[in-house]
């Protein structure tokens, strides 16, 4: 188990080199091109000066701050009248080229096919795999031995019928998860979602039965967490009524709850503050398998306070608060050593440090006397994540966004390490591992290097291939490429860049850059079977932006962006979208953005600061009333990320960079595509709503699809996913291949 603040959520090569000339004499042919190139450029720099960061002041009818709210109402019939309306008109455009219909199978042929990695979890000997495609749209858990799995034709066991038991119910199932009690992995908490949103029904099931278990552990549906303590009792923080809940929507209250009681009658082992992001209890699961319950209060997104429960003859006592950084989180234990990732400078340690110490000590005295170095980045590296295995624990590890895999061992002095031997110029992730266990599951892939899941086992050091993806699109004649653009402050931003090698540099390729820069998520070379079929197969090419806010360097490369700050995230995507089209990859005519959810946000803020750098834009789940967010569903738990609308500098610098309130009625934006979900419990579906509804009030053109399912995802199942590719693809092939 790994305790954090919060449940948190592409491209390789070789640098190109530029050759400087010395020009002895130009032509006036030359000369030409250079006024041209010139003036292209300062005409870039007036419009980017002209795109004020102070927002708009909207004083007449149909344009003032406020009179939008109606769209907030998520299943209002006014709203929904608006959004049927851009829907309808959005769909008849994009699926009546001829382009949606071969881009929609493909995408479902790819989804739904067998030859997709069945990734799995290891317990008890047994693998356990979630599993979507034609037949099965909702989804199965299924197992089978790992001897089996590892063979050419896996004999697969049925544990849960998502479609069967959906259509039995007649509900609109989406399966979340689940969480089963070790050794025996009999007992299982299943989250099911009504139509994929983050709230979710917990139900006990019997994995050795298949039956769900006859007045078992469960919940209404609620966002939350709920943790095994022993066969008879769990750990849940859920909805329990009034002023249980914080601001975010998450829980407040953290019980003990035992079998065959009501959950009225749940112990209380402590609360946080309205204000919190969330209050999570969990349970620590010991070496010797033994389960300590542990509380985390998330003060903010990346605060928190993380409290040990000693419980006596089965009475839980005070809580006892681990001495540890509140930027910090705390992981598994291994060989008695439990490690800790510090996002601040503490006790001598660095910010991105990995740590160690002994649970037993702090559970003697409830102090911590020593602390031991685990890993510590360089400037170049960060941790991409690690997993614990009986023997080793297991870590990616990247330096310029390039990753390797490591197995670290602790002597009961001072940890080690070791290279493991996997593909490089890639990305290796540390898959499922289980500390009772020395198999683990490791993942390598490039741009355009399918995956491979490797099996890999921590007392003998041996791997072996145990999955690989079949080569979705023809790669012979791509390269993936790396560049550093030179942002506003003079900082490196390493993006990449996958295209065919046969490309003209004469600026009209359709361009693609993806970026996200927030939550310290780090955006990875990786292999995409849809993006290579329906984009890179047609000419387009693909870039991935490494801006500040992700974790590609580290906690200080997200640091950097946050709150005030965030703007040196967005010069950063602009400083590699102008050295694209400086490069003369591509060109303002033909360059295309996406982004979703915070990657949202960075979508609109480029169309409303930089409307003359893109001609598409792909603005998924977002974030838009920057005013308003922290109102709307799970938004005031990312006030750590964005600032807080109610404190008068934070407010001030949010009104520069709300897209919703920087939309000018005279600028000439690009024709910009909003893509959301009704059943977002996550991000309001009201953000896109309010800035499509604005952009129509002004008159701005834009498309619009709201899927009615899917959650945060914005697809409950892979006809949706494939849909919603194909209505994007062909939007960026009518916008950056054909001009329009």
């Amino acid at each position: 188990m790994r305790m954090t603040r919060l449940m948190k959520t592409f491209m390789l090569g070789t640098a190109l080199s530029v050759t400087g000339l010395a020009v002895t004499a130009c032509s006036q042919a030359e000369n030409a091109a250079d006024k041209a190139a010139d003036t292209m450029a300062d005409t870039m720099k007036d419009t980017a000066q002209k795109m004020t960061r102070k927002a708009m002041t909207y004083d007449t009818p149909g344009q003032t701050n406020d009179d939008h709210l109606y769209l907030e109402e998520v299943l209002g019939e006014k709203a929904l009248a608006e959004v049927n309306g851009w829907n309808s008109r959005t769909l008849d455009r994009l699926t009546a080229d001829p382009r949606f219909e071969t881009m929609q199978a493909d995408a479902l042929e790819i989804l739904n096919s067998k030859d997709k990695i069945p990734y799995v979890s290891y317990r008890g000997g047994e693998v356990h795999n979630f599993w979507q495609d034609a037949n099965s749209v909702r989804g199965i858990w299924r197992k089978s031995t790992l001897d089996s799995y590892l063979s050419d034709n896996t004999a697969w066991e049925t544990v849960i019928d998502f479609d069967k038991l959906a259509a039995d119910e007649g509900k609109n199932w989406v399966y979340k998860g689940n969480t089963c009690l070790s050794p025996s992995y009999e007992h299982c908490i299943v989250n099911l979602s009504d139509g994929g949103k983050d709230a979710v029904v917990r139900r006990e099931f019997n994995t050795k039965t298949k039956t769900w278990v006859e007045d078992g552990f469960v919940t209404e549906e609620s966002k939350g967490t709920m943790s095994w303590v022993d066969e008879d009792h769990v750990v849940i923080g859920v909805d329990f009524g009034d002023g249980t809940m914080t601001d975010s929507g998450y829980p407040m209250v953290a019980k003990l709850w035992t079998r065959g009681t009501p959950l009225s009658e749940a112990v209380e082992l402590g609360r946080g503050e309205q204000a919190d992001v969330g209050y999570w209890p969990g349970a620590f699961e010991m070496a010797d398998g033994s389960r300590e319950i542990v509380i985390s209060r998330s003060m903010t997104f990346y605060d928190s306070k993380t409290f040990w429960v000693p419980v006596e003859d089965g009475v839980p006592q005070t809580p006892v608060m681990f001495p540890i950084p509140e930027k910090s989180g705390l992981g598994s234990e291994f060989k008695g050593q439990v490690l800790l990732s510090v996002n601040e400078d503490w006790r001598g340690f660095k910010n991105g440090d990995l740590v160690s110490f002994a649970m037993a000590d702090f559970m003697d005295d409830g102090k911590i006397e020593n602390v031991t170095l685990v890993y510590s980045p360089d400037a170049k590296s960060s941790m991409n994540g690690y997993g614990v295995t009986k023997s080793k624990v297991l870590m990616s590890i990247s330096t310029d966004v390039v990753s390797r895999a490591y197995a670290f061992d602790f002597d009961g002095e001072k940890w080690t390490r070791e290279a493991l031997d996997f593909p490089e110029n890639g990305s290796v992730s540390i898959g499922a591992t289980n500390d009772k266990e020395d198999v683990a599951f490791i993942s390598s892939e490039s741009f355009l290097t399918p995956d491979t899941l490797w099996t890999f086992n921590t007392d003998t050091m041996e791997k072996a291939a145990a999955k690989s993806l079949p080569s979705w699109f023809d790669a012979s004649s791509m390269v993936a490429e790396q560049f550093f653009a030179t942002s506003t402050d003079g900082t490196q931003v390493p993006y990449f860049v996958v295209h065919d090698k046969d490309i003209k540099m004469d600026g009209t390729n359709p361009t693609l850059l993806y970026g996200y820069g927030g939550f310290e998520i780090s955006l990875n070379p990786s292999y995409s079977a849809t993006r290579g079929k329906l984009w890179l197969e047609n000419g387009g090419v693909y870039v991935l932006a490494n801006i500040r806010g992700g974790g590609e360097y580290g906690p200080k490369w997200h640091q950097a962006g946050l709150k005030t700050e965030r703007q040196k995230i967005y010069d950063d995507f602009i400083a590699v979208a102008e050295s694209l089209i400086e490069k003369d990859i591509t060109s303002p005519k033909h360059l295309g953005i996406e982004g979703g959810s915070n990657g949202g946000l960075l979508m609109g803020v480029m169309f409303t600061q930089r409307p003359d750098l893109f001609n598409a834009v792909i603005c998924a789940v977002p974030l838009l009333d920057m005013l308003r967010y922290h109102k709307l569903l799970a938004g005031a738990s990312w006030v750590g990320e964005y600032g807080d609308p109610d404190i008068a500098e934070e407010r001030a610098f949010l009104e520069t960079i709300s897209p919703y309130h920087n939309i000018d009625p005279d600028a000439d934006y690009p024709e910009v595509f909003f893509v959301t979900s009704t059943k977002d419990d996550r991000v309001h579906p009201a953000h896109a709503r309010k800035v499509a509804k604005r952009m129509e009030d002004q008159g701005h053109d834009f498309l619009y699809y709201e899927n009615i399912d899917g959650g945060h995802s914005a697809a409950a199942n892979l006809k949706e996913t494939a849909k919603r590719l194909a209505l994007q693809h062909t939007y960026l092939m009518q916008k950056l291949k054909d001009g329009e």
